[in-house]
């Protein structure tokens, strides 16, 4: 890990690291914020997952999220949302939602995607070891993210209940495989067959699972995707169908914006305090 930059943020630091990575044989780049408690104590973790055209910087520099993760104690790590540099290829057309900034946390399997377009390996297994053997991290994690984010953290999450200790998301993509968004990328990042997708579909998962972390959903009505690409009635009917106990709450005229992530990470950040610290009362 070569740290690139450190900033002072509530007492705590602000950093970003590059790495070369083995999962998909690139150089990666991903930030963290360590709160004031790691002078004292290794903390617990969550992981944030951006969306589509994002890199580590956007939640670091829009959410407002170091201020409650300093006095909860809580790091955030928050890597790139696809592979990048010579030799990682793009979409040819040079579309928003496919390829560089488009990584959909998943392993791809066609050509010629598949060398380093494996950003789920990257996130659940090269990422997590890296960092949390060389800073101090308690080994505790939560999972979040908006957007494409969003589907990875929930999907991450359901996939890998022993991992993770609750997960949450902004506006996702809850079922990838029944939207055009996530049917472009699928169909290109794992071949044709609808078969293969539903392994990375939080509604297909949550209607497998027979683990139930706690999950919860912000949606805003105003979202200009809900319609076409978020689908989140999709997902309130397979949690009710499931029994799965999922909170989604509905917030009406908020948009896709981080201006909603803004005005609610804090209440994500609480909730996943709560989950990792079995219920104990936060810091004030």
């Amino acid at each position: 890990m070569d740290r690139i930059e450190t900033k002072l943020v509530f007492g705590g630091e602000q950093r970003r690291y590059q790495h070369d990575a083995a999962t998909t044989q690139c150089r990666m780049t991903f930030s963290v914020y360590l709160p004031p408690q790691v002078a004292e104590r290794k903390v617990p973790v969550l992981y944030w997952l951006s969306g589509l055209t994002c890199t580590d910087e956007n939640f670091s520099t829009k959410a407002g999220a170091q201020r409650v993760a300093a006095q909860l104690g809580m790091a955030l790590v928050m890597p790139d949302t696809s592979p990048r540099g010579e030799g990682v290829p793009d979409d040819p057309e040079g579309a928003y939602d496919f390829g560089l900034g488009a990584g959909f946390y998943l392993n791809a399997t066609q050509a010629p995607w598949s060398t380093h377009y494996r950003m789920y390996d990257y996130v659940v297994e090269e990422l997590p070891a890296l960092v949390e053997s060389t800073l101090p991290l308690d080994g505790r994690r939560a999972i979040a993210g908006h957007s494409m984010g969003g589907h990875g953290a929930l999907m991450i999450a359901l996939r890998n209940p022993d991992r993770y200790i609750s997960t949450s998301a902004f506006s996702p993509i809850v079922n990838p495989a029944g939207v055009p968004w996530g049917r472009k990328a699928l169909g290109r990042y794992l071949g044709e067959d609808p078969a293969a997708w539903a392994a990375y579909d939080t509604v297909a998962l949550v209607q497998q699972t027979e683990h139930h972390l706690p999950l919860l959903v912000d949606q805003g009505t105003a979202d200009q995707f809900l319609e076409e690409q978020l689908k989140t009635d999709r997902l309130e009917a397979a949690c009710e169908s499931s029994g799965y106990p999922a909170m989604i709450r509905m917030h009406g005229g908020y948009d896709h914006s981080y201006y909603f992530i803004a005005s609610f990470i804090e209440d994500h950040l609480r909730f996943h305090y709560a989950a990792i610290t079995a219920g104990q009362t936060p810091p004030d």
